[in-house]
């Protein structure tokens, strides 16, 4: 993780995240963050729409070391692999790790760095990048029974056509589940415009 953020760690965007280490004095101190959409769109993201992220930095310096740790609570907006539709994903994760001052930059495990000591600042941007990243999963999917009816009904007769597509079960699953509830449950959400270009690439695929 640390060799990402250290080479990007001087990143104009980025300088309001930069800890002044050199000159903190023996004791505890916090930091507080916010981590909006324009973060991960700095971040050049490609999965994170828009957020409302907060940190909060406990860093407490005796013994020549600097011990860090990190809480992130909140939400990520990202995309339905499933439906394409909005999915609120919650953030509430903990990250911690060791810094001291040594001759070289050395990062010999994640919870460790040693940065050279003519660094009088920590830039903490990628590491709370890199943390949220890993708080996301790989897949993003609603829960079953949440995704747009509509629109996974589209994906699952567009699907049906591809010979071996591992989640040909799990969208059965999800529409069986869908058309087991009460009338007018599932469609609650009210009904995307015509014009949305998802759609209209949705309905491309099943024309033709």
């Amino acid at each position: 993780m640390h060799s990402f953020f250290n080479k990007y760690s001087q990143v104009g965007k980025f300088t309001a995240y930069k800890l002044p280490l050199k000159s903190l004095p023996v004791g505890t101190h916090t930091y507080d963050y916010k981590l909006g959409g324009q973060f991960f769109k700095d971040m050049e993201s490609p999965d994170v729409r828009d957020a409302d992220v907060d940190v909060h930095i406990d860093v407490v310096y005796r013994d020549g070391a600097y011990d860090m740790t990190f809480k992130f609570t909140g939400e990520v907006l990202l995309l339905c692999d499933r439906c394409l539709d909005d999915l609120h994903f919650p953030i509430d994760t903990t990250y911690h790790i060791v810094v001291k001052y040594g001759d070289e930059y050395r990062d010999d495990s994640d919870d460790f760095l040693e940065i050279p000591e003519s660094d009088n600042y920590l830039n903490v941007a990628y590491m709370m990048y890199d943390t949220v990243s890993l708080a996301i999963p790989i897949k993003h999917v609603h829960p079953l029974g949440k995704c747009n009816r509509a629109m996974s009904a589209l994906l699952r007769k567009h699907r049906s056509t591809v010979p071996g597509d591992e989640d040909a079960a799990l969208e059965e699953q999800l529409i069986d589940e869908m058309d087991s509830m009460p009338d007018g449950v599932a469609d609650e959400a009210p009904a995307r415009p015509a014009t949305d270009p998802r759609w209209d690439k949705l309905k491309d695929l099943t024309e033709n």
